[in-house]
């Protein structure tokens, strides 16, 4: 593995006077000193993966296009791959189903919105969501707010907008419950990140760990979906 990553250069350059060795590089994803002189052919499919994106990063781009990169990484390799991308110097273009791989390394959208539009916004994927649920709320309430000034000579029309729908008090348990369980959820993840990224877990610890965090992004959003849809209606 260490000739074909020294074939392409002998360091890589991560700016601000920043240089990885090529051994340091593979180091960083996980390939220990003693991996480095196997044989490409010995390795499984996942260290082939992320041997070739080794090599990728290896010539110093400063333009990557990566499509769908997390059907292709095991957990803990897409955790130290947001980390580099953190701090990578250049430009990412990435396409990606995840939210939280995407929350997590970019910082502008663009949104095709269909029929040819392109909606360009500046920040992550939860933040569009966020904003999202705001225009939203506010053109209802515009609408709403239309409607009431045009019926308000109707007393019937008037008294028809007046029983829009509204949270029930079951709803509004639910909304109250959501809240919470959503901060707490978003605690859980931070320190599994954490604790993923330490390097002090034992096998069984990271398998466990590596399980239990797709499971968890899966209820975060299904629980967040569940509390915009609620907060438009209280809206």
């Amino acid at each position: 593995m260490i000739d074909i990553i020294t074939a392409i250069a002998d360091y890589v350059d991560l700016g601000s006077g920043k240089k990885l060795s090529a051994s340091q590089l593979l180091q960083y994803f996980l390939f220990t000193p003693e991996q480095q002189y196997n044989y490409v052919y010995k390795l499984s499919g996942g260290e082939r993966r992320k041997l070739y994106l080794c090599t990728v990063l290896m010539r110093n781009p400063n333009f990557l296009v990566l499509d769908e990169p997390t059907n292709d990484l095991d957990i803990v390799t897409l955790q130290i791959l947001e980390e580099y991308l953190q701090d990578f110097p250049g430009c990412v273009i990435v396409v990606s189903h995840d939210r939280y791989f995407m929350d997590k390394v970019v910082d502008h959208l663009l949104v095709f919105k269909g029929q040819g539009e392109v909606q360009d916004f500046p920040g992550n994927y939860t933040q569009y969501r966020e904003w999202q649920g705001l225009e939203d709320a506010r053109e209802t309430k515009e609408t709403r707010s239309t409607s009431n000034t045009r019926d308000i000579s109707n007393p019937r029309e008037s008294h028809r907008h007046d029983d829009r729908r509204r949270l029930s008090y079951k709803e509004k348990r639910e909304f109250e419950q959501l809240e919470r369980e959503i901060t707490a959820l978003e605690e859980e993840q931070r320190q599994l990140e954490e604790q993923l990224c330490s390097g002090t877990l034992s096998v069984e610890e990271l398998t466990e760990k590596s399980k239990r965090l797709p499971l968890l992004k899966e209820e975060l959003d299904e629980k967040s979906l569940r509390w915009l849809e609620l907060s438009e209606i209280e809206g």
